[in-house]
C-alpha cells in the first residue's frame, strides 16, 4: 500500500495478513516527488510534473525518465497535459512506459493527442507510436489497467463521448472505440461520470458508480468481443438497505480488484481511519475493509492512497537505461 500526503510525503506498507488488512512498515518519509500512478511486480510509478519515476522498494532504485519531446504544441488559450501508464509485456518479460500528450481547449474542445513509449532496458529512449485506424484524439479520464500485455483506459472524445483506449505492450499498437452513449445515464457525462475499467470473469468491464453515493447503484456493463463484434451486456445493482451507510455521502474511486474479483473502492481523500470497501458483483455483497498497522503520524494526515496486490512468487528487478 503506498499513502501519499498532501505535502506530497510518501509512505509504503505492506500487508502480513492473508485478508491484506494489516500492514507494516517497508519506507517511510520517501523523497518521491510527484504522485502515485501505476504499479507493476516489483515497481512502483510516479509522476512528477511532465516527468515519470520509477521505484523499486526492493534495491531503493529510483529512476527518474527523461520528459517526452512532444511534436504537438499548444496554442494560445489551449491547455497540455501529460499522463503515463506502465504495463508488462508477458512474452518478452519486458515492462513499457506509455505517454499520452493531449492539447485541448475548455471543455475538452479542439483536442489533438499522441503517444510514446519507453522500454525499461539500457539505452531506452522514448518512442512515437503511430495510432491505427479509426484513432479518436482523446482525453484521458481514469488510470490505465494492464490486463493480458494491454493497458487501457477510459477517455473522452468530446462532452458527451467515451472511448475505450487500447496500447498493447507486445506491439506497441494504440487504438481506440467509442462506448455505446446508453452507458453514461448522467446529462454531461465528461464532468458528472464515476466510472472504471474493471476485469470481470476474465472480460474487460466498465464499473459506473456515478448514483452509488446518493442511491445505492451500480450498473456493471460487459465487453463482449465475438468475431470482432463488440457487444455490451448490461447488469444493475442496488446495494441492500443495511449496507447503504456505508457509501452515503461518501466520494469513492475504483482502485481495481481483488484476487478473487471483488472491486475495490476506497475514499476519494482518507484521515485518521483508513479503510477499503470490497464489492462482491456477484453476490451484490459490499464490505468494509478496515486497515491496521498504518504509522500514527499519518493519521492525522490528508492524504491519498494505493493498494496493490502481488503474488509471493512476484520478484523485484533491477532498474538500469
Amino acid at each position: 500500500m503506498c499513502l501519499v500526503a498532501k505535502d506530497k510525503q510518501c509512505v509504503l506498507l505492506s500487508s502480513t495478513s492473508p485478508d491484506n488488512t494489516c500492514f507494516v512498515l517497508v519506507d517511510q518519509d520517501l523523497s518521491i516527488p510527484g504522485y502515485f500512478f501505476a504499479s507493476v511486480p516489483g515497481l512502483l510509478c510516479f509522476q512528477f510534473g511532465t516527468k515519470a519515476c520509477i521505484y523499486n522498494p526492493s534495491t531503493k532504485q529510483l529512476l527518474t525518465l527523461p520528459s517526452v519531446k512532444s511534436d504537438i504544441t499548444a496554442q494560445q488559450g489551449q491547455l497540455k497535459t501529460t499522463q503515463y501508464y506502465i504495463g508488462r509485456d508477458p512474452v518478452n518479460d519486458q515492462y513499457k512506459l506509455v505517454c499520452t500528450i493531449l492539447i485541448y481547449s475548455k471543455l475538452v474542445a479542439n483536442m489533438s493527442s499522441e503517444h510514446w513509449v519507453f522500454t525499461l532496458e539500457p539505452g531506452g529512449s522514448w518512442k512515437k507510436v503511430v495510432p491505427l485506424g479509426n484513432y479518436h484524439p482523446h482525453a484521458p479520464a481514469t488510470a490505465g489497467r494492464s490486463i493480458d500485455g494491454v493497458v487501457r483506459y477510459l477517455a473522452w472524445v468530446d462532452l458527451y463521448k467515451c472511448a475505450v483506449v487500447s496500447f498493447n505492450i507486445r506491439s506497441e499498437e494504440v487504438t481506440t472505440f467509442l462506448v455505446p452513449r446508453k452507458i453514461w445515464d448522467v446529462p454531461v457525462p465528461a464532468l458528472m461520470m464515476k466510472a472504471d475499467l474493471i476485469e470481470y470473469d476474465g472480460k474487460l468491464a466498465i464499473f459506473s458508480h456515478s448514483y452509488l453515493k446518493d442511491e445505492g447503484l451500480v450498473e456493471l456493463w460487459v465487453l463482449k468481443d465475438a468475431a470482432g463484434k463488440k457487444k455490451w451486456s448490461n447488469m444493475s445493482l442496488v446495494l441492500q438497505p443495511c449496507q447503504r451507510h456505508l457509501v452515503h455521502g461518501i466520494d469513492l474511486i475504483v482502485k481495481g480488484t481483488t484476487q478473487d474479483g471483488k472491486v475495490i473502492l476506497s475514499p476519494l481523500e482518507m484521515r485518521s481511519q483508513f479503510y477499503i470497501l470490497c464489492y462482491d458483483v456477484q453476490n451484490n455483497d459490499l464490505r468494509k475493509v478496515e486497515i491496521t498497522g498504518v504509522p500514527r503520524l499519518w493519521l492525522h494526515k490528508e492524504c491519498n492512497f494505493d493498494l496493490k496486490f502481488m503474488d509471493e512468487s512476484e520478484s523485484f528487478i533491477y532498474l538500469e537505461i
